[in-house]
């Protein structure tokens, strides 16, 4: 048995890497911090060309998926970039609403897969908050058996849009979005959406249909953890190798050697448990759940870890605002809660 990238996999990696990094994703998540989403819908847009959003959606509906595999290498990249947006809930977006088909999955999965919808969402039991409800084209709901969608006013225009003013989309947000959380992470703007909505649709298939959903989020979320853990520490190591003391570079020092080492393992512990739960989904297995859970743990942990380590072997300059740095160590948090806190993660291996 393979259990490594195929050669188009590890392509897709590559091209992936240089668009972002072509894209300067740093200048993008400080734009959509300060409310300038211009130059991150573009990016949407072109992550959309690339097939990203393609990637659980079902053929039928204009996708590609659903490929767990392509959609692990990809959310690495995305993570290790620090791509800010909705990225995690628009897939998961898609595989629900490719389980519940009906008007509202022909209406929204070919937007979704083609880049000129950016959806938000919510599931019962996976915390009360929309990323960046702000932006989006609409807010999926789920309560009980009901999906609710609230529409934005971008929906005529996708993420495609001309910019106002400050660089603003010049679209209204959905309504009813409520004020946003403040945020460990000024890139990620929480709202909790208010009742009301369309229902789309009801019944048991909801349920189910959401319980997918937010496995694939829980699952994508693990993979921007692993990357955004994988930019830190590639950081770190360049800063500890060019800063001295006492005549010699840091990273020459055994503790820190221990510290980055530590780091490292923590990652390439949970790279396997990654694509193993990518595997588990694409076969379906019964314990797919249970083997994403683990890889949510393993890879949320280790990125928490490797923004632990990179502030300490930094220092001081790690936070200032002016370092790049500093976006990567306030998302590793975040990540490591959303979509499956490592306590409710880990409840779910022992269920399984």
């Amino acid at each position: 048995m393979r259990f490594l990238l195929d050669d188009e996999q590890r392509e897709f990696a590559r091209s992936l890497d240089a668009l972002l990094t072509a894209a300067d994703t740093p200048a993008v998540v400080r734009g959509w911090a300060a409310g300038d989403h211009g130059p991150g819908l573009t990016l949407w847009r072109r992550l959309a060309d690339a097939g990203v959003f393609a990637l659980a959606v079902p053929e039928a509906y204009g996708g590609i998926g659903p490929l767990p595999v392509e959609t692990a290498v990809a959310f690495v990249e995305l993570g290790r970039h620090g791509v800010p947006g909705p990225l995690v809930e628009s897939v998961a977006a898609g595989v629900l609403l490719g389980g519940v088909g009906g008007p509202a999955a022909k209406e929204w999965l070919p937007r979704i897969a083609s880049g000129t919808a950016v959806v938000s969402l919510t599931l019962e039991g996976c915390g009360p908050y929309a990323l960046d409800a702000d932006v989006a084209d609409a807010v999926l709901t789920v309560t009980g058996d009901e999906l609710r969608l609230t529409r934005g006013a971008g929906g005529a225009t996708g993420p495609g849009a001309a910019t106002g003013p400050g660089g603003s989309t010049g679209r209204p947000a959905p309504t009813g979005p409520g004020a946003p959380r403040v945020s460990v992470d000024p890139a990620r703007r929480l709202f909790r959406p208010e009742p009301g909505g369309e229902v789309v649709a009801a019944g048991p298939g909801v349920r189910e249909a959401a319980r997918a959903g937010g496995t694939w989020a829980t699952f994508a979320t693990a993979a921007q953890a692993l990357g955004c853990g994988e930019a830190l520490l590639r950081a770190t190591v360049a800063y500890v190798k060019q800063r001295t003391q006492f005549g010699v570079p840091v990273g020459s020092f055994q503790a820190v050697k221990h510290r980055l080492a530590d780091t490292l393992l923590g990652l390439e512990f949970a790279r396997p448990l990654l694509y193993g739960a990518a595997v588990e989904l694409a076969d379906g297995a019964p314990g797919a759940g249970a083997a994403v859970a683990a890889a949510k743990v393993a890879a949320g942990e280790a990125g928490y870890a490797a923004a632990r380590t990179a502030l300490q072997l930094h220092g001081a300059v790690g936070y200032t605002e002016e370092l790049d740095l500093a976006w990567w160590l306030r998302r590793a948090r975040p990540l490591r809660d959303a979509w499956g806190t490592p306590s409710a993660c880990r409840a779910r291996v022992l269920a399984g």
